[in-house]
């Protein structure tokens, strides 16, 4: 019996298998340099204002909920946008959108670095965040289309890499420049010194990065676009600003809407693709969710990022406030980390091809190692107020990260079509990001919290515990990956 049942044209795409990437124009390697300084400034700015933040406050008196606001409004910006970027760099071209991100970022950063007062700053961040939302889904989505065979596993590795070890390196990197106070700046150079990287990476984005679209084009997704941004909205703000406001009645009103408009969102694009009117398809196809690589490596980057992003954000205020170190130790304490995530992550490859999957299950596993070490060393080490205690565990949990963070983002994207290339890699880093983000408002909350009763050492021994918990989830979700690379 003949089958007449229609299939939208947006699950089609999906459906089909990864369509050749053209030959001409390709990536030459100073335009991958150039896309992952691109995909780095995003990433660093998330967590370079950790170790500044108690600058920050004594010099333009924050106070803790505008603190909050200067992590989480530069977080939650760059969460709602990314994927209408994708789509956005699909149409128009995403040389074109990555040029107008860059260059709006360096803006926003000058103007985070000039802030006359917190208002300003929190402001400056979150156009900062929806610049970044312009530039970074344009890095993979160029990657996926300019590059095929090894080339591609070899750009999609260093762009894992590059993704994972930007967070520690931002944190020591904040820890540098603050220490330093170039010309007398203090806190402010950690914005200011994105504006000649950014300024960079334009002249060489004109030079060496091709230009390229999606082959079919489709109209933006507006009413997806506003169900996404509102869903995220309505979890990411109350979350963040909660405690530190005393939880006023909106933080309730919003977290409320979150369940409604999700819901609205997810029925939404699930009727948009059945339709396939219009030249229009949704902003997040759900025929993209079914794709095996995209839906497991999706569930296991959910409770990565998660810990991840609480667990940075803790760090630099146990390392600051706890053992009162200065911002130039506590960014250098997290070097052994970056250092075993680098190597991590060059070994990663290798050892993909070799063991399949089973890679990314024991980079897990050495990662919740990792952090049962840390919460034995501060636990007990916690009088003798001695950073290099903690350092053999930050190393092996280095290490377990940068075997499974880059192994799973690269599963992530090894089966979405080239035409779905913007879209898929807006959707990876939107889940990568609003789960940071996520991480930073819940471990962070559970931190403060329990520090005021318990006192920091039992807070952080119960936070870290929180993250084995998700780590081993994550563990978990591993085995259900594809066995070999797609």
């Amino acid at each position: 019996m003949s089958d007449t049942r229609t299939t939208s044209p947006a699950a089609e795409s999906v459906a089909k298998p990864a369509e050749a990437p053209p030959r001409s124009p390709a990536l030459t390697p100073l335009g991958l340099f150039t896309v992952l300084t691109g995909a780095a400034l995003p990433m660093i700015d998330f967590f370079i204002v950790n170790v500044a933040l108690p600058a920050i406050d004594h010099d333009l008196h924050a106070g803790p909920a505008l603190l909050e606001m200067v992590v989480g409004g530069y977080g939650v910006a760059y969460a709602v946008l990314l994927v209408l970027g994708g789509r956005l760099g699909d149409m128009v071209g995403r040389r074109r959108l990555f040029m107008w991100g860059t260059a709006a970022f360096g803006v926003t950063s000058v103007a985070c670095g000039l802030a006359p007062g917190a208002w300003w700053l929190v402001a400056a961040r979150i156009a900062q965040g929806a610049a970044s939302a312009l530039m970074l889904p344009q890095v993979l989505a160029t990657i996926q289309a300019t590059t095929s065979g090894a080339g591609r596993a070899r750009a999609l590795s260093f762009y894992s890499g590059t993704s994972g070890i930007s967070a520690s390196v931002g944190q020591v990197l904040g820890g540098v420049l603050v220490a330093a106070d170039v010309a007398g700046t203090g806190w402010r150079s950690i914005f200011l010194v994105n504006a000649p990287v950014a300024a960079m990476a334009l002249v060489l984005a004109a030079r060496a990065v091709p230009e390229t679209r999606s082959p079919r084009p489709t109209r933006v997704d507006g009413l997806g676009t506003v169900l996404l941004s509102l869903s995220l909205i309505s979890l990411l703000v109350p979350l963040t600003e909660g405690r530190a406001t005393g939880w006023p009645v909106w933080s309730w009103v919003l977290l409320a809407v979150f369940p409604v408009a999700t819901v609205a969102f997810a029925v939404t694009e699930r009727r948009l693709e059945r339709a396939g009117k219009d030249g229009r398809t949704p902003l997040v196809p759900p025929s993209l969710l079914r794709v095996r690589s995209v839906r497991t490596g999706l569930a296991v980057v959910v409770p990565f990022s998660l810990g991840w992003g609480g667990f940075m954000f803790v760090l630099a205020v146990v390392l600051q406030e706890g053992l009162r170190l200065g911002p130039l130790a506590a960014g250098l304490a997290l070097v052994p980390m970056c250092v075993t995530f680098f190597a991590g992550s060059l070994a990663g490859p290798r050892l993909f091809s070799r063991y399949g999957r089973r890679a990314i299950t024991a980079g897990a596993l050495i990662q919740g190692v990792g952090l049962l070490g840390l919460a034995a060393a501060f636990y007990w080490g916690w009088e003798g107020r001695d950073v290099w205690g903690p350092c053999a565990a930050m190393a092996v949990q280095g290490l377990g990260q940068g075997l499974l963070l880059p192994l799973t983002l690269r599963t992530v994207l090894s089966e979405v079509p080239v035409a779905q290339a913007g879209v898929g890699g807006g959707v990876m880093v939107t889940t990568q990001q609003s789960f940071m983000a996520l991480g930073v408002a819940t471990l962070g909350s559970l931190f403060l919290t329990l520090s005021e009763s318990l006192g920091m050492r039992d807070a952080l021994a119960v936070t870290l515990g929180v993250q084995v918990v998700a780590v081993a989830v994550a563990a978990l979700l591993t085995l259900r990956m594809p066995r070999v690379e797609a």
